[in-house]
């Protein structure tokens, strides 16, 4: 007996004509509302921050309502994987990324060289790195940016750098 099913044109379509409808990123933000930044989920994540285990604290690093001390923290932690969810982070200030451009793991250097807000001085620096990977995330990047900004008319090359969390 074959677990394979066989779907007749009919019913291909019918599944067509009955899939749920993609949602934009702020269509579901209104459906599904952030719950409320409070100081209790603050002191939660600066205890979260101090866990022993690497992937409690890539949590943290990874919030967007992570405070600039803790960003400053996870960025000198001694796990790359934190260090790298830092860089990755959209919320990241641009002067942890600028740091975070010079460190030892070209995994987590190339996770600085994606973040859509890393500043311009900073791309340019990823563009001599010592890494080809690294390199060549940096070039794709920035094809991606020239794509973008003949798809739309004056789309930005390099996006502006966030405003610091309080």
């Amino acid at each position: 007996m074959s677990c394979i099913r066989f779907n007749t044109p009919a019913q291909r379509q019918a599944m067509r004509d009955h899939s749920p409808a993609m949602l934009t990123a702020e269509e579901a933000a209104a459906l599904h509302p952030a719950p409320e930044f409070t100081e209790s989920k603050l002191r939660r994540l600066r205890l979260l921050a101090t866990d022993p285990n690497p992937k409690i604290r890539e949590a943290v690093a990874s919030s967007y309502n992570t405070p600039l001390d803790l960003f400053e923290t996870l960025a000198k932690d001694p796990d790359e994987g934190v260090r790298g969810c830092v860089a990755k982070n959209e919320a990241t200030p641009c002067d942890i990324l600028r740091s975070l451009a010079s460190d030892r793991s070209e995994t987590v250097r190339g996770w600085v060289a994606v973040n859509y807000y890393v500043p311009a001085d900073v791309m340019d620096k990823l563009a001599k790195d010592r890494s080809r990977t690294v390199r060549s995330l940096v070039k794709w990047k920035a094809q991606l940016a020239e794509e973008e900004g003949t798809a739309e008319e004056g789309a930005p090359v390099r996006a502006e750098e966030p405003a610091l969390q309080p």
